[in-house]
């Protein structure tokens, strides 16, 4: 059986919004007070503007540390893991009242269409979300696991 060869492709702007979109696994990566890694898994999408964006609470880790230190790292996934990207970038945190449109906009882009959109914004605001948006600065290749080309048969 051939063995699966890994690959790393390098992608302009366009073809990274174009692999990202459909994609809506990552692990943010925010750092710690102490300049520690924090990881968490996330839900994410690509919004009008071309920024990655993570509804989250105002209180958990990825938002506090995502207002102390915006630079922020995102591993996005496909559902098989494989391919992947790494995403670097500045953070923003939306809070109530700003939060409610563009939590629509990210649920739009996960999701499609809501069928009651005042429904929906009303449990946004009874929850008291935040939304992370990462503006996107630098990324890595579009990788695929797998051998090394120098060991395949």
């Amino acid at each position: 059986m051939a063995q699966k060869i890994a690959t790393a492709d390098r992608v302009g702007r366009e073809e990274l919004l174009t692999f990202l979109r459909p994609r809506h696994h990552a692990i943010l990566l925010t750092r710690r007070r102490s300049g520690a890694a924090q990881m968490s898994p996330v839900t994410c999408g690509v919004d009008d503007a071309g920024r990655i964006v993570v509804s989250t609470y105002p209180d958990r880790a990825k938002a506090v540390n995502a207002r102390r230190d915006p630079a922020v790292s995102l591993c996005v996934v496909s559902d098989e893991w494989d391919p992947w990207v790494q995403v670097d970038g500045t953070a923003e945190v939306l809070d109530l009242p700003d939060s409610v449109e563009p939590l629509v906009e990210y649920y739009r882009c996960i999701a499609g269409e809501h069928p009651d959109w005042d429904e929906y914004r009303r449990a946004m605001v009874e929850q008291g979300k935040s939304l992370i948006r990462v503006t996107i600065e630098s990324w890595g290749p579009i990788a695929t696991g797998g051998f090394p080309a120098r060991l395949a048969d």
